[in-house]
């Protein structure tokens, strides 16, 4: 295995693997001449809906719109405040803000990463409007409780479903919970397009009719229009969506695979590595460890021809002006803090095999016992 090279995405494999089908569909949607809003996203919201098991969903140009959008149609904006996490992708807060409303973070779980949801009560102001749960990494967050407290206070759900399609709680399933799912189809997601992509999936058509509209100029038929958004989604990436979403779950099957070779390998070794609670399953959008020196190690296994990424090394409360003139409200984040100053995201993807997966582990393991190695003194 010395001399290997593995990437930290595997965009070309994947397209490889499904070639014919993609450009068969790229190539058809190109002689159609309908490319935008046309028959290709129309069914791709179909399927979507019936894989989510819900009763809308709408294709929208990216995870951040889709967020934003949510939160114009639910009427959440200024003077208003939303629960969230600030470990997280930026866009989660970003499209609080874009909606004029005020983000409100708490700190992560120490096992999932995930909000935790011990702390949103105390939280809750009489201008709070939302919680925003974020799927972190894949797994799903501690919905029946976010669901519970939102209930008890009126709250709306959004779930940040960006890099989390496909997982599953204990005994209930992305979108059961709440008011509207926001997912992204940027193309590193488990689900991606050739660019940006996303949607959200809804069971409250009146929300789903809303953010049809604001997506296209405020217009639901031509020539009439109220002020919106231009955020659709093209219909060559929903003509690739439509084949790559037959193969998801499969997908997320070798995903947890590859995991659990890391699992296995790295075992014992002094690092946290992902936590998935009894129940739930995990679809590895990353796979993420959490370990001191992790800069040495990033660099280490970039010199044995390994790239590891970080997923986040700035906390959003923690980034160079916060809050740029914009209001925002946060509690104590040592969990978060923590993360943000440890994570290193090892390669993960669906094309990885094993053989890879395995000596991903071996390098960081021999980079373990090279910090371990006690220097003998000289005689």
């Amino acid at each position: 295995m010395a001399g290997m090279k593995i990437g930290f995405y595997g965009h070309a494999k994947q397209y490889h693997s499904l070639k014919d089908e993609i450009d068969r569909a790229i190539h058809d949607v190109l002689e159609s001449e309908k490319y935008v809003l046309g028959p290709q996203l129309v069914e791709f919201e179909k399927e979507l809906a019936a894989y989510m098991g819900m009763k809308e969903t709408v294709g929208l140009n990216s995870g951040t719109d889709a967020l934003l959008l949510a939160f114009v149609a639910l009427g959440i904006g200024p003077g208003d405040e939303v629960i969230t996490t600030a470990n997280t992708f930026f866009a989660t807060a970003e499209a609080i803000w874009l909606a004029g409303a005020t983000p409100v973070f708490v700190d992560s779980d120490p096992r999932t990463r995930n909000i935790d949801v011990t702390q949103i009560e105390a939280a809750i102001t009489p201008k709070t409007k939302a919680i925003v749960p974020v799927h972190l990494y894949g797994l799903c967050a501690d919905m029946p409780a976010v669901a519970k407290i939102a209930r008890a206070h009126r709250l709306w759900v959004v779930e940040d479903c960006a890099q989390a399609i496909g997982a599953r709680g204990d005994g209930f399933a992305i979108g059961e919970l709440s008011d509207v799912v926001c997912l992204s189809f940027i193309i590193q997601k488990n689900l991606g397009c050739f660019g940006d992509g996303g949607a959200v999936a809804t069971n409250h058509p009146e929300v789903a009719t809303a953010i049809r509209k604001l997506r296209n100029h405020g217009s639901l038929k031509r020539s009439y229009h109220s002020i919106g958004y231009n955020s659709r989604l093209d219909d060559i990436h929903a003509a690739v969506l439509r084949i790559k979403l037959k193969h998801v779950d499969e997908w997320s099957r070798k995903r947890r695979s590859l995991a659990a070779v890391y699992d296995l390998r790295l075992a014992g070794a002094p690092m946290t590595l992902p936590f998935t609670p009894p129940g739930y399953e995990h679809v590895y959008h990353l796979y993420v460890v959490e370990v001191e020196g992790r800069d040495d190690l990033q660099s280490y296994l970039d010199s044995r021809g390994i790239t590891a990424l970080t997923h986040y090394p700035i906390a959003i409360h923690q980034q160079e002006g916060f809050p740029w003139g914009r209001p925002a409200r946060v509690n104590p984040l040592p969990v978060t803090e923590k993360s943000a100053a440890t994570v290193l995201s090892l390669p993960m993807y669906p094309e990885l095999t094993r053989e890879e997966a395995e000596y991903v582990a071996q390098e960081v393991l021999n980079w373990v016992a090279s910090r371990q190695a006690v220097p003998t003194a000289a005689h």
